[in-house]
């Protein structure tokens, strides 16, 4: 096979798995908009209520810690019926710092327990299993340390545990400094259309969602039955999602119920989270694909939407490969007229983008009642979204590889900062650490491929693909630039 047709297949095929997966969006869009959403039931103070086990999990959280114990402190709960559990592997001042917070709380009349393990075994995996030997309660919420619960929070998510199969509540994650920065307001823009058009359209039609780590409450009887947290992928809430939902547990996700929490401001600690979340995705595929296809009692589309869920990061391996093969693409289609036909049909996969706009203009607008607020908002922040998300897709495309192959890789936290707005700074954090990855270099490498792939469509005047060069130059140019200047602004 000659050359530039193994580059045609691999271009083909990258653009019909990232086509697909666009109305695999759509129609989770579909599914979220054809389902009432009323008001959920809350429980009331004077009602029989369960005892709850609030599990913290912490890992050297010293600039949030307290606010974290302080706002569960506050749930309007029977103290008697509420265990908090702080499930402390911290290797610094956060363990004194935890020590003397809650000496207060104890005097008061709350149950908490804190559990220091000086062996960080299974990371946050192996410290959930551990609280679980010892909770007390029929539910167990967990939050993790940058996260501020509103204090009805488990009055609001217990009331859909009325329902014995279900194993699991998810709310919405909120934003603290969503107005922070650039970087801050375009995670909140893909998170919400994640919180919104995907787990409510995944749960409004029946199929497979996940437990997002932070926020959710659930059934004791359902993780036991699942097996347990078990810490052989790096997002040990979708593997356990996974499991649970395969032994038939049900889930739910109360759009309704916010949880306030901190979105990362500096580009490397962004980077961080991004790794473990899309190649711990990419190991839960490796994992619980085979299961899920096997299972005799799922549905065929229950099935279709499993594979593009668990394989959802691998699209980014897909934007990698598209953006490389753009650039010999267009000497082959300017240089070679047998494949012009091959370029017409493909002409077709520019659909995707004007589909995945309907799918973050639908989470968007529900939030205005002013729709040309809305679309001001939208139309300046989806095209920075997509660029940002093309200039992270090498960075994640490894993760997802290494995932995909089975290379095991600790599990590296993501630094908070407890920054509420514009005046407070990042820079003395010192939990970021001050480095430059080789990968940066591949980056600004890139930033400058693309650069040429526009100049050489202006050579060839042919100006199909330049929209695409300029996003992927903004978008690499941006993530590498800030990543650098990230890294030299810390301060020691």
């Amino acid at each position: 096979m000659h050359l530039e047709l193994i580059f045609i297949l691999l271009y083909g095929l990258a653009l019909c798995f990232i086509f697909t997966y666009s109305i695999i969006q759509v129609y989770l869009v579909h599914s979220y908009l054809k389902k009432s959403r009323g008001e959920d039931k809350v429980l009331k103070l004077d009602s029989a209520l369960p005892i709850v086990t609030v599990q913290l999990p912490l890992f050297n959280e010293l600039y949030v810690v307290e606010r974290l114990i302080d706002a569960v402190a506050k749930f309007e709960y029977p103290k008697e019926l509420l265990e908090i559990q702080i499930l402390d592997d911290s290797t610094d001042e956060t363990v004194d710092i935890v020590r003397r917070k809650i000496q207060p709380f104890v005097q008061d009349g709350f149950s908490i327990q804190h559990i220091h393990r000086v062996n960080r075994s299974g990371f946050k995996a192996g410290a959930l299993a551990e609280g679980l030997l010892k909770a007390k309660g029929e539910f167990i919420a967990i939050f993790d340390a940058d996260f501020l619960p509103n204090p009805d929070f488990l009055l609001k998510m217990l009331s859909a545990f009325e329902d014995p199969k279900v194993g699991m509540v998810q709310s919405k994650w909120e934003h603290i400094n969503q107005d922070y920065s650039l970087l801050t307001k375009l995670q909140a823009f893909g998170l919400d259309a994640h919180f919104s058009i995907e787990q409510g359209g995944r749960n409004n039609s029946g199929h497979f969602m996940n437990f997002n780590g932070t926020a959710g409450i659930w059934r004791k009887t359902a993780i036991v039955d699942a097996g347990g947290w078990q810490s052989d992928t790096l997002t040990e809430d979708l593997d356990l999602s996974y499991r649970a939902q395969l032994k038939g547990w049900k889930f739910q996700f109360r759009e309704q119920v916010g949880a306030p929490a901190e979105l990362p401001a500096e580009m490397n600690a962004l980077k961080t989270q991004q790794f473990r979340w899309t190649k711990g995705a990419a190991e839960c595929a490796r994992k619980n694909l085979g299961k899920v296809l096997v299972a005799k009692d799922l549905g065929l589309g229950t099935k279709v939407n499993a594979i593009f869920h668990l394989m959802n990061s691998g699209v980014f391996i897909c934007i990698v490969l598209v953006a490389l093969l753009s650039v010999p693409m267009l000497f082959v289609k300017n240089s070679m007229e047998q494949y012009l036909w091959l370029f017409k049909i493909g002409s077709i996969f520019i659909l995707s983008l004007p589909i995945l706009g309907v799918f973050y203009w639908v989470s968007i607008s529900k939030h205005y009642t002013n729709k040309w607020k809305a679309l001001k908002y939208f139309f300046g922040l989806f095209p920075l979204f997509l660029s940002v998300s093309m200039g992270l897709s090498l960075h994640n495309a490894i993760a997802v590889i290494e995932g995909y192959i089975g290379r095991k890789t600790p599990f590296i936290r993501t630094p908070k900062f407890n920054l509420k707005d514009k005046t407070q700074s990042w820079k003395t954090n010192v939990y970021i650490k001050k480095s430059l990855s080789p990968l940066i270099m591949l980056e600004l490498l890139l930033t400058i491929y693309f650069i040429g792939a526009i100049f050489l469509g202006i050579y060839f005047n042919d100006y199909g693909l330049l929209p695409f060069h300029i996003m992927l130059v903004f978008g690499f140019g941006f993530v590498s630039l800030t990543s650098i200047v990230h890294s030299f602004k810390t301060v020691s």
